[in-house]
């Protein structure tokens, strides 16, 4: 068995719709810090939240009170802030020293994240901020396109790991392109192993496609998921959806 094959996938769950829902009404329901509770005592090993700028699900407040949380409660629980550098998640970086950053290049308007960093065009904005945040002993992770051939360049950077933007795995699945595409996911993650770094990976994840995503794409850190994890809660509950997501990831290995 290879190193890579051994190593335990953390799920991290991304809480942002949680916030989207509470903030429809002004009744504070339902409760981001109370979801993070339920979900780490069902065995979650990490909460992720990104803050945009607009703050339309997760709020500057909600930051700081689940820092608060996991640093009183859960001091072993990675806490990932995600965002843009270049708008205000440096803001956060720099305040609560999260565990780890993944910086994502969305701009103000996206409904969502839809692509990672380019290099060699984002390398030279992106090195100084990485650098910002490592000197503060927070962890850096680039939000990035399965593609093998910027990963060594990602390393160059600065940064510890990638996240690979899973979205076109979670669309390929059941048609003709499927097995392609998972086997540039596959060959993106060796190249990031190769480059030193490490593999985290998000976006459309979901009970249905985890199992082997993770099977097929050996050695990832951590998976960030947020918007199917939020669906199945809403018919599971918080405890019984990470108990499955668990699951998911124990099936894979």
């Amino acid at each position: 068995m290879s190193n890579l094959d051994r190593t335990i996938t953390s799920l991290s769950v991304n809480l942002n719709k949680v916030a989207l829902v509470r903030n429809t009404r002004h009744l504070g329901i339902p409760s981001v810090v109370g979801a993070a509770q339920a979900c780490l005592a069902a065995g979650a090993q990490g909460i992720t939240v990104h803050p945009r700028p607009d703050a339309r699900h997760i709020r500057a407040h909600d930051v700081s009170d689940l820092s608060q949380l996991l640093a009183r409660d859960w001091p072993a629980i990675e806490f990932n802030i995600e965002g843009n550098p270049f708008h205000n998640l440096m803001d956060f970086v720099r305040e609560l020293k999260p565990h780890q950053a993944t910086f994502v290049p969305d701009s103000e308007t996206q409904s969502t994240s839809d692509h990672g960093w380019s290099f060699p065009e984002d390398a030279d904005r992106l090195r100084p901020l990485i650098a910002e945040a490592k000197a503060l002993g927070v962890r850096v992770s680039l939000f990035m396109d399965p593609i093998p051939e910027m990963m060594a360049a990602v390393k160059a950077v600065g940064a510890d790991r990638v996240e690979l933007y899973t979205e076109g795995y979670a669309a390929s699945r059941g048609t003709p392109q499927e097995d392609a595409v998972l086997a540039r996911y596959v060959a993106a993650a060796q190249a990031a192993h190769a480059a030193g770094l490490g593999v985290n990976a998000g976006h459309d994840l979901s009970r249905d496609n985890l199992t082997p995503f993770l099977r097929a794409v050996r050695g990832v850190h951590e998976v960030s998921i947020g918007h199917a994890f939020v669906a199945d809660a809403l018919e599971l509950g918080y405890a019984a959806t990470t108990r499955d997501y668990l699951r998911c990831i124990a099936d894979a290995a």
